[in-house]
Protein backbone atom coordinates (compact mmCIF):
# COMPACT_ATOMS: atom_id res chain seq x y z
CA UNK A 1 0.00 0.00 0.00
CA UNK A 2 2.76 2.19 1.09
CA UNK A 3 4.60 1.55 -2.63
CA UNK A 4 1.42 2.41 -4.44
CA UNK A 5 0.94 5.74 -2.51
CA UNK A 6 4.50 6.85 -3.55
CA UNK A 7 3.64 6.09 -7.17
CA UNK A 8 0.68 7.84 -7.12
CA UNK A 9 2.49 11.12 -4.75
CA UNK A 10 5.22 10.72 -7.84
CA UNK A 11 2.56 11.25 -10.36
CA UNK A 12 0.58 13.96 -9.29
CA UNK A 13 4.20 15.66 -8.61
CA UNK A 14 5.15 15.77 -12.22
CA UNK A 15 0.97 16.17 -13.20
CA UNK A 16 1.30 19.22 -11.42
CA UNK A 17 3.02 22.08 -13.31
CA UNK A 18 2.36 25.36 -14.58
CA UNK A 19 2.28 23.54 -18.17
CA UNK A 20 -0.87 21.60 -16.78
CA UNK A 21 -3.05 24.13 -15.18
CA UNK A 22 -2.42 27.15 -17.21
CA UNK A 23 -3.92 25.82 -20.41
CA UNK A 24 -7.28 25.25 -18.53
CA UNK A 25 -7.42 28.63 -16.59
CA UNK A 26 -6.57 30.63 -19.67
CA UNK A 27 -9.56 28.30 -21.19
CA UNK A 28 -11.37 29.22 -18.30
CA UNK A 29 -10.69 32.85 -18.83
CA UNK A 30 -12.28 32.63 -22.25
CA UNK A 31 -15.25 31.15 -21.86
CA UNK A 32 -16.26 33.46 -18.53
CA UNK A 33 -15.68 36.06 -20.76
CA UNK A 34 -17.35 34.55 -23.88
CA UNK A 35 -20.34 34.66 -21.45
CA UNK A 36 -20.27 37.46 -19.92
CA UNK A 37 -20.60 38.84 -23.51
CA UNK A 38 -23.34 36.38 -24.61
CA UNK A 39 -25.03 37.49 -21.40
CA UNK A 40 -25.38 41.06 -22.04
CA UNK A 41 -27.18 40.15 -24.90
CA UNK A 42 -30.43 40.19 -23.20
CA UNK A 43 -30.12 43.66 -21.66
CA UNK A 44 -29.29 45.08 -25.29
CA UNK A 45 -32.70 43.38 -26.08
CA UNK A 46 -34.21 44.88 -23.40
CA UNK A 47 -33.07 48.33 -24.64
CA UNK A 48 -35.53 49.70 -27.26
CA UNK A 49 -34.53 50.27 -30.88
CA UNK A 50 -33.43 54.34 -31.50
CA UNK A 51 -35.17 54.44 -35.24
CA UNK A 52 -36.13 57.13 -37.39
CA UNK A 53 -39.77 57.87 -38.30
CA UNK A 54 -41.70 59.33 -41.05
CA UNK A 55 -45.25 59.11 -42.05
CA UNK A 56 -46.05 60.02 -45.17
CA UNK A 57 -49.85 58.59 -45.40
CA UNK A 58 -51.12 59.88 -42.01
CA UNK A 59 -54.07 57.48 -42.60
CA UNK A 60 -55.99 54.82 -39.69
CA UNK A 61 -53.57 52.10 -40.72
CA UNK A 62 -50.33 53.99 -40.63
CA UNK A 63 -51.36 55.15 -36.83
CA UNK A 64 -51.15 51.45 -36.03
CA UNK A 65 -47.82 51.26 -37.08
CA UNK A 66 -46.91 54.83 -35.95
CA UNK A 67 -48.33 53.80 -32.44
CA UNK A 68 -46.59 50.52 -32.09
CA UNK A 69 -43.35 52.31 -33.22
CA UNK A 70 -43.72 55.08 -30.69
CA UNK A 71 -44.44 52.27 -27.62
CA UNK A 72 -41.85 50.13 -28.76
CA UNK A 73 -38.58 51.94 -30.06
CA UNK A 74 -36.87 55.34 -29.18
CA UNK A 75 -38.31 57.26 -32.32
CA UNK A 76 -35.39 59.95 -32.50
CA UNK A 77 -36.76 62.04 -35.62
CA UNK A 78 -40.34 62.44 -36.62
CA UNK A 79 -41.58 63.78 -39.40
CA UNK A 80 -43.85 63.28 -42.37
CA UNK A 81 -42.30 64.50 -45.32
CA UNK A 82 -40.38 61.82 -47.49
CA UNK A 83 -37.90 64.53 -48.38
CA UNK A 84 -36.37 64.22 -45.11
CA UNK A 85 -34.52 61.13 -45.58
CA UNK A 86 -31.01 62.17 -46.00
CA UNK A 87 -31.12 64.62 -42.66
CA UNK A 88 -33.40 61.85 -40.97
CA UNK A 89 -30.32 59.02 -41.77
CA UNK A 90 -27.25 61.57 -40.82
CA UNK A 91 -29.00 61.95 -37.28
CA UNK A 92 -29.16 58.18 -36.73
CA UNK A 93 -26.23 57.44 -37.84
CA UNK A 94 -24.72 60.10 -35.31
CA UNK A 95 -26.51 58.88 -32.38
CA UNK A 96 -26.24 54.90 -33.19
CA UNK A 97 -29.88 54.38 -34.09
CA UNK A 98 -31.27 51.06 -36.35
CA UNK A 99 -33.18 52.13 -38.84
CA UNK A 100 -35.29 54.82 -40.40
CA UNK A 101 -39.29 53.71 -41.32
CA UNK A 102 -41.04 55.59 -44.24
CA UNK A 103 -44.36 54.69 -44.11
CA UNK A 104 -45.28 55.50 -47.91
CA UNK A 105 -48.42 57.58 -49.62
CA UNK A 106 -51.66 56.13 -49.77
CA UNK A 107 -50.23 52.96 -47.54
CA UNK A 108 -53.98 53.09 -46.02
CA UNK A 109 -55.52 53.29 -49.11
CA UNK A 110 -54.35 51.40 -50.42
CA UNK A 111 -54.72 48.12 -47.93
CA UNK A 112 -58.46 48.72 -48.01
CA UNK A 113 -58.61 48.29 -51.78
CA UNK A 114 -57.08 45.00 -51.04
CA UNK A 115 -53.39 45.91 -52.41
CA UNK A 116 -50.42 45.84 -49.71
CA UNK A 117 -49.27 48.72 -48.17
CA UNK A 118 -45.67 50.11 -48.31
CA UNK A 119 -43.12 50.61 -45.89
CA UNK A 120 -39.33 51.51 -46.87
CA UNK A 121 -36.64 50.83 -44.46
CA UNK A 122 -33.10 52.32 -44.22
CA UNK A 123 -30.92 50.16 -42.32
CA UNK A 124 -28.09 51.61 -40.60
CA UNK A 125 -25.63 48.59 -39.97
CA UNK A 126 -22.83 49.04 -38.04
CA UNK A 127 -21.12 45.32 -37.60
CA UNK A 128 -21.55 42.19 -39.34
CA UNK A 129 -21.22 39.91 -36.03
CA UNK A 130 -23.53 38.05 -34.73
CA UNK A 131 -24.16 40.41 -32.05
CA UNK A 132 -23.74 43.74 -34.11
CA UNK A 133 -27.58 42.67 -35.47
CA UNK A 134 -29.29 41.96 -32.30
CA UNK A 135 -31.11 45.80 -32.83
CA UNK A 136 -31.97 45.25 -35.88
CA UNK A 137 -33.28 41.71 -35.41
CA UNK A 138 -35.74 43.10 -32.35
CA UNK A 139 -36.88 45.93 -34.64
CA UNK A 140 -37.50 43.15 -37.59
CA UNK A 141 -39.44 41.59 -35.19
CA UNK A 142 -41.85 44.49 -34.55
CA UNK A 143 -42.28 45.20 -37.82
CA UNK A 144 -44.21 41.61 -38.38
CA UNK A 145 -45.99 42.72 -35.00
CA UNK A 146 -46.87 45.71 -37.20
CA UNK A 147 -48.48 43.91 -39.89
CA UNK A 148 -50.34 41.47 -37.24
CA UNK A 149 -51.86 44.72 -36.08
CA UNK A 150 -53.19 45.68 -39.22
CA UNK A 151 -54.42 42.01 -40.26
CA UNK A 152 -56.04 42.39 -36.62
CA UNK A 153 -57.99 45.49 -37.56
CA UNK A 154 -59.22 44.47 -41.00
CA UNK A 155 -60.70 41.70 -39.25
CA UNK A 156 -62.16 43.77 -36.68
CA UNK A 157 -63.75 46.17 -39.40
CA UNK A 158 -64.95 42.98 -41.56
CA UNK A 159 -63.75 44.85 -44.82
CA UNK A 160 -64.57 43.69 -48.00
CA UNK A 161 -60.81 42.36 -48.89
CA UNK A 162 -59.67 38.27 -49.54
CA UNK A 163 -58.10 36.39 -47.22
CA UNK A 164 -54.85 36.59 -48.81
CA UNK A 165 -54.77 40.36 -48.34
CA UNK A 166 -55.66 40.37 -44.61
CA UNK A 167 -52.98 38.04 -43.87
CA UNK A 168 -50.25 39.87 -46.02
CA UNK A 169 -51.83 43.61 -45.87
CA UNK A 170 -47.82 44.93 -46.08
CA UNK A 171 -44.60 44.35 -47.65
CA UNK A 172 -41.57 46.17 -47.14
CA UNK A 173 -38.90 47.90 -49.69
CA UNK A 174 -35.50 47.68 -47.60
CA UNK A 175 -32.29 49.14 -48.37
CA UNK A 176 -29.39 48.62 -45.84
CA UNK A 177 -26.61 50.67 -45.42
CA UNK A 178 -23.11 49.40 -44.38
CA UNK A 179 -19.99 50.61 -44.34
CA UNK A 180 -20.67 53.35 -47.31
CA UNK A 181 -22.09 50.68 -49.48
CA UNK A 182 -26.14 50.27 -50.07
CA UNK A 183 -27.31 47.37 -50.04
CA UNK A 184 -30.70 47.20 -52.31
CA UNK A 185 -33.08 44.48 -50.89
CA UNK A 186 -31.13 42.97 -48.11
CA UNK A 187 -31.85 43.37 -44.41
CA UNK A 188 -28.98 43.33 -41.75
CA UNK A 189 -30.03 39.73 -40.70
CA UNK A 190 -30.00 39.02 -44.14
CA UNK A 191 -26.45 40.26 -45.12
CA UNK A 192 -25.15 38.90 -41.31
CA UNK A 193 -26.51 35.25 -42.62
CA UNK A 194 -25.41 35.55 -45.91
CA UNK A 195 -21.69 36.59 -44.71
CA UNK A 196 -21.76 33.75 -41.64
CA UNK A 197 -20.67 31.27 -43.46
CA UNK A 198 -17.59 33.05 -44.70
CA UNK A 199 -17.25 34.82 -41.27
CA UNK A 200 -16.56 31.45 -39.86
CA UNK A 201 -15.22 29.29 -42.43
CA UNK A 202 -12.43 31.91 -42.60
CA UNK A 203 -10.85 31.65 -38.94
CA UNK A 204 -11.82 28.10 -38.41
CA UNK A 205 -9.48 27.24 -41.35
CA UNK A 206 -7.11 30.23 -40.65
CA UNK A 207 -5.90 28.91 -36.69
CA UNK A 208 -6.22 24.71 -38.24
CA UNK A 209 -3.31 26.24 -40.80
CA UNK A 210 -1.50 28.14 -38.15
CA UNK A 211 -2.07 25.46 -35.05
CA UNK A 212 -0.62 22.62 -37.62
CA UNK A 213 2.25 24.31 -39.18
CA UNK A 214 3.45 25.66 -35.57
CA UNK A 215 3.31 21.97 -34.15
CA UNK A 216 5.23 20.75 -37.21
CA UNK A 217 7.69 23.70 -36.46
CA UNK A 218 8.03 22.91 -32.30
CA UNK A 219 7.69 19.00 -32.80
CA UNK A 220 10.49 18.90 -35.09
CA UNK A 221 12.72 21.26 -32.75
CA UNK A 222 12.18 19.34 -30.00
CA UNK A 223 13.21 16.23 -31.90
CA UNK A 224 15.85 17.33 -33.30
CA UNK A 225 16.94 17.90 -29.80
CA UNK A 226 15.93 14.34 -28.32
CA UNK A 227 17.59 12.99 -31.12
CA UNK A 228 21.01 14.69 -30.90
CA UNK A 229 20.50 15.74 -34.22
CA UNK A 230 20.71 19.32 -33.78
CA UNK A 231 23.22 19.43 -31.71
CA UNK A 232 25.55 17.94 -34.22
CA UNK A 233 24.19 20.38 -36.22
CA UNK A 234 25.45 23.06 -34.68
CA UNK A 235 29.14 21.34 -33.81
CA UNK A 236 29.16 21.40 -37.84
CA UNK A 237 31.48 24.28 -39.57
CA UNK A 238 28.19 25.95 -40.39
CA UNK A 239 27.82 29.63 -39.31
CA UNK A 240 24.30 29.22 -36.89
CA UNK A 241 22.59 32.71 -39.26
CA UNK A 242 22.49 29.92 -41.74
CA UNK A 243 21.01 27.66 -39.97
CA UNK A 244 17.89 30.03 -39.14
CA UNK A 245 18.13 31.15 -42.81
CA UNK A 246 17.88 27.60 -43.62
CA UNK A 247 15.09 26.95 -41.51
CA UNK A 248 13.45 30.40 -42.24
CA UNK A 249 13.39 29.77 -45.74
CA UNK A 250 12.11 26.26 -45.91
CA UNK A 251 9.39 27.84 -43.71
CA UNK A 252 8.27 30.90 -46.18
CA UNK A 253 8.29 27.85 -48.50
CA UNK A 254 5.61 25.36 -47.03
CA UNK A 255 4.03 28.88 -46.03
CA UNK A 256 3.40 29.57 -49.67
CA UNK A 257 2.47 26.40 -50.42
CA UNK A 258 -0.13 26.56 -47.38
CA UNK A 259 -1.20 30.05 -48.78
CA UNK A 260 -1.81 29.34 -52.43
CA UNK A 261 -3.75 26.10 -51.22
CA UNK A 262 -6.17 28.65 -48.89
CA UNK A 263 -6.72 30.93 -51.57
CA UNK A 264 -7.32 28.66 -54.21
CA UNK A 265 -10.14 26.83 -51.96
CA UNK A 266 -11.01 30.33 -50.29
CA UNK A 267 -11.91 31.47 -54.15
CA UNK A 268 -14.05 28.63 -55.11
CA UNK A 269 -16.24 28.91 -51.62
CA UNK A 270 -16.34 32.44 -52.33
CA UNK A 271 -18.00 31.66 -55.63
CA UNK A 272 -20.31 29.37 -54.22
CA UNK A 273 -21.86 31.96 -51.66
CA UNK A 274 -25.45 32.71 -53.01
CA UNK A 275 -28.12 35.45 -51.25
CA UNK A 276 -32.03 35.23 -51.81
CA UNK A 277 -33.16 34.80 -54.82
CA UNK A 278 -30.03 33.28 -55.99
CA UNK A 279 -28.12 36.01 -56.57
CA UNK A 280 -24.59 35.64 -55.66
CA UNK A 281 -22.56 38.14 -53.17
CA UNK A 282 -21.28 40.01 -56.58
CA UNK A 283 -24.59 40.94 -57.55
CA UNK A 284 -24.50 43.07 -54.19
CA UNK A 285 -21.20 44.32 -54.82
CA UNK A 286 -19.91 41.99 -52.12
CA UNK A 287 -16.76 40.50 -54.10
CA UNK A 288 -12.83 40.48 -54.04
CA UNK A 289 -11.32 41.55 -56.74
CA UNK A 290 -7.69 40.19 -57.66
CA UNK A 291 -6.00 43.16 -55.81
CA UNK A 292 -8.34 41.82 -53.04
CA UNK A 293 -7.37 38.15 -53.62
CA UNK A 294 -3.38 38.92 -53.65
CA UNK A 295 -3.76 41.40 -50.49
CA UNK A 296 -5.65 38.16 -48.68
CA UNK A 297 -2.83 35.87 -50.30
CA UNK A 298 -0.06 38.25 -49.04
CA UNK A 299 -1.62 38.29 -45.19
CA UNK A 300 -1.82 34.86 -44.98
CA UNK A 301 1.94 34.34 -46.57
CA UNK A 302 3.50 37.03 -43.84
CA UNK A 303 1.28 35.73 -41.00
CA UNK A 304 2.48 31.93 -41.63
CA UNK A 305 5.90 33.34 -41.61
CA UNK A 306 5.23 35.30 -38.55
CA UNK A 307 3.65 31.60 -36.91
CA UNK A 308 6.54 29.42 -37.46
CA UNK A 309 9.44 32.01 -36.73
CA UNK A 310 7.27 32.38 -33.33
CA UNK A 311 6.69 28.27 -33.28
CA UNK A 312 10.95 27.94 -33.90
CA UNK A 313 11.31 30.46 -30.94
CA UNK A 314 9.49 28.36 -28.68
CA UNK A 315 10.43 25.10 -30.20
CA UNK A 316 14.01 25.99 -28.75
CA UNK A 317 12.61 26.17 -25.20
CA UNK A 318 11.33 22.69 -25.28
CA UNK A 319 14.23 20.14 -23.92
CA UNK A 320 12.01 17.23 -25.34
CA UNK A 321 9.13 16.01 -27.75
CA UNK A 322 7.09 15.34 -24.55
CA UNK A 323 7.32 18.88 -23.54
CA UNK A 324 6.79 20.51 -26.85
CA UNK A 325 2.94 19.44 -26.78
CA UNK A 326 2.61 22.15 -24.20
CA UNK A 327 4.43 24.45 -25.99
CA UNK A 328 1.89 24.57 -28.63
CA UNK A 329 -0.64 26.49 -26.26
CA UNK A 330 0.16 30.25 -26.64
CA UNK A 331 -0.30 29.58 -30.75
CA UNK A 332 -3.51 27.99 -29.98
CA UNK A 333 -4.66 30.75 -27.18
CA UNK A 334 -3.91 33.17 -29.73
CA UNK A 335 -5.33 31.98 -32.90
CA UNK A 336 -8.46 30.84 -30.76
CA UNK A 337 -9.48 34.22 -29.22
CA UNK A 338 -9.44 36.09 -32.85
CA UNK A 339 -11.33 33.42 -34.14
CA UNK A 340 -13.93 33.59 -31.11
CA UNK A 341 -14.00 37.40 -31.11
CA UNK A 342 -14.33 38.15 -34.94
CA UNK A 343 -16.80 35.55 -34.88
CA UNK A 344 -19.23 37.50 -32.49
CA UNK A 345 -17.77 41.12 -33.31
CA UNK A 346 -17.14 43.10 -36.12
CA UNK A 347 -14.22 45.27 -35.87
CA UNK A 348 -15.27 48.24 -35.85
CA UNK A 349 -18.10 48.08 -33.02
CA UNK A 350 -15.57 46.67 -30.97
CA UNK A 351 -14.56 48.97 -27.93
CA UNK A 352 -11.02 50.42 -28.25
CA UNK A 353 -9.51 47.77 -25.71
CA UNK A 354 -10.55 44.74 -27.39
CA UNK A 355 -9.72 46.74 -30.60
CA UNK A 356 -5.41 46.97 -29.74
CA UNK A 357 -5.88 43.53 -28.77
CA UNK A 358 -7.41 42.07 -31.72
CA UNK A 359 -4.48 44.14 -33.55
CA UNK A 360 -2.02 43.17 -31.82
CA UNK A 361 -2.81 38.97 -32.27
CA UNK A 362 -0.86 38.34 -35.45
CA UNK A 363 -2.98 35.86 -36.08
CA UNK A 364 -6.20 37.71 -35.81
CA UNK A 365 -5.23 39.96 -39.45
CA UNK A 366 -5.78 36.78 -42.46
CA UNK A 367 -8.79 36.44 -40.12
CA UNK A 368 -10.42 40.08 -40.60
CA UNK A 369 -9.14 40.49 -44.17
CA UNK A 370 -11.32 39.03 -46.64
CA UNK A 371 -14.33 40.97 -44.82
CA UNK A 372 -12.55 44.01 -44.90
CA UNK A 373 -11.52 44.08 -48.21
CA UNK A 374 -15.03 42.83 -49.10
CA UNK A 375 -16.69 46.32 -47.46
CA UNK A 376 -12.91 48.40 -49.29
CA UNK A 377 -11.47 48.96 -45.69
CA UNK A 378 -8.05 48.97 -47.35
CA UNK A 379 -6.35 50.73 -44.21
CA UNK A 380 -6.89 47.90 -41.69
CA UNK A 381 -5.66 45.08 -44.25
CA UNK A 382 -2.76 47.40 -45.42
CA UNK A 383 -1.69 48.37 -41.58
CA UNK A 384 -2.26 44.83 -40.59
CA UNK A 385 0.02 43.42 -42.99
CA UNK A 386 2.75 46.07 -42.21
CA UNK A 387 2.26 45.56 -38.67
CA UNK A 388 2.51 41.40 -39.15
CA UNK A 389 5.54 41.55 -41.06
CA UNK A 390 7.35 43.64 -38.26
CA UNK A 391 6.44 41.04 -35.54
CA UNK A 392 7.85 38.57 -38.16
CA UNK A 393 11.41 40.09 -38.16
CA UNK A 394 11.15 40.36 -34.60
CA UNK A 395 10.66 36.74 -33.95
CA UNK A 396 13.28 36.07 -36.61
CA UNK A 397 15.59 38.28 -34.90
CA UNK A 398 15.30 36.62 -31.35
CA UNK A 399 15.36 32.99 -33.30
CA UNK A 400 18.95 33.99 -34.32
CA UNK A 401 20.21 35.66 -30.90
CA UNK A 402 18.99 31.97 -29.45
CA UNK A 403 20.86 30.00 -31.67
CA UNK A 404 24.05 32.08 -31.36
CA UNK A 405 24.00 31.36 -27.83
CA UNK A 406 24.23 28.02 -25.82
CA UNK A 407 20.51 28.04 -24.90
CA UNK A 408 19.74 24.99 -27.25
CA UNK A 409 22.55 22.68 -25.76
CA UNK A 410 22.70 23.49 -22.07
CA UNK A 411 18.99 25.26 -21.85
CA UNK A 412 20.92 28.12 -20.33
CA UNK A 413 22.18 31.70 -22.21
CA UNK A 414 24.93 31.86 -20.11
CA UNK A 415 27.94 30.33 -20.86
CA UNK A 416 30.24 28.50 -18.85
CA UNK A 417 33.49 29.83 -18.02
CA UNK A 418 36.08 27.22 -19.24
CA UNK A 419 39.12 28.62 -16.18
CA UNK A 420 36.69 27.64 -13.51
CA UNK A 421 36.35 23.72 -15.38
CA UNK A 422 37.71 21.57 -12.36
CA UNK A 423 38.70 18.62 -15.40
CA UNK A 424 41.55 16.16 -14.97
CA UNK A 425 43.46 18.71 -17.76
CA UNK A 426 43.51 20.99 -14.92
CA UNK A 427 44.38 19.51 -11.56
CA UNK A 428 47.91 20.51 -9.80
CA UNK A 429 51.07 18.05 -10.58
Amino acid sequence: MSSLGNIIVKEIKELMTPATFIPIIFMAIIFASMGNTIGGIEEQLEDPPIIGLIDADNGNFSKIAVDALQNNANVVFNSTKTSDKDKAIEMLTEKEGVALIIIKENFSENILAALPGEFEIYWIMKGAGIMDTISSSAMEGLMRVINTNITLELISINASINASSKLNPTYTNQTTLFKEKELTGLSPGEITSMLSSQSTIVPIIMMMIIMLAGQMVISSMALEKENKTLETLLTLPVKRTSIVAGKIIASAIIGLVLAVIYMVGYGYMMLSFQVSGGKSLASYGLTLSTTDFLLVGLSVFITLIAALAFCMLLGSMAKNFKSAQTLTFPVVILTLFPMLLTMFKDFDTLPIALKGILFGIPFSHPMMAPRSLMFDDYMLVIAGIIYVAIFALVMIGIAVWVFKTDRLLTGSIKKKNITNFKGPFFRKK
